[in-house]
């Protein structure tokens, strides 16, 4: 059974009312096309340049921005891995950006997240191995942390909803 402050929810994750959205960004954090292009363009130039200040950001690690003109308070840029067959870390990589970006949430005193479905697009991670990867991560962190109080998982499409709530209704 999982901790009953995650949802799982369909829908356009730059709409979204939270403390903080994770942005599924490349390494260099100056956009790209998916969720990163999405959340850029909603935010605004003014992510663009704060982002530029970062320097980019590791895979597996995350770094935390202002929200701009998005409904969110800020932006935690997660990068996950490239798959690249599966032989390369990605699983732990993955973790590690869901991780980080958690972790970073609670050092900023934030009480919620949402987060896309990282590395499942572009990057082509398997969303039958992601969305395990996600939520199991989700979980364990949840239980030693009391800050949080709600962890959205956002699916931009029905697929990913579907396989969201398969592992989260424990349908595997």
């Amino acid at each position: 059974m999982f901790d009953p402050r995650i949802e799982i929810v369909q829908g356009d994750i730059t709409k979204l009312a939270v403390d903080a959205i994770v942005n599924a960004a490349n390494s260099s954090l100056l956009g790209g096309g998916g969720v990163d292009g999405a959340i850029h363009r909603a935010a605004g130039p003014e992510l663009l340049e704060a982002c530029r200040k970062l320097g980019g950001c590791p895979t597996g690690e995350a770094r935390l921005t202002e929200g701009y003109r998005l409904p969110a308070r800020y932006v935690i840029h997660a990068v996950g891995p490239v798959w690249t067959g599966g032989n390369n870390n990605e699983d732990a990589l993955l973790a590690s950006a869901y991780r980080a970006s958690l972790t970073l949430a609670v050092q900023h005193g934030l009480r919620s997240i949402a987060f896309p479905a990282i590395s499942t697009g572009a990057y082509g991670f398997p969303l039958e191995r992601a969305v395990p990867i996600a939520l199991n991560t989700v979980q364990a962190f949840l239980e030693n942390d009391q800050t949080l109080q709600r962890v959205i998982m956002v699916c931009f499409s029905a697929e990913v909803y579907q396989t969201y709530m398969r592992f989260f209704r424990g349908q595997t």
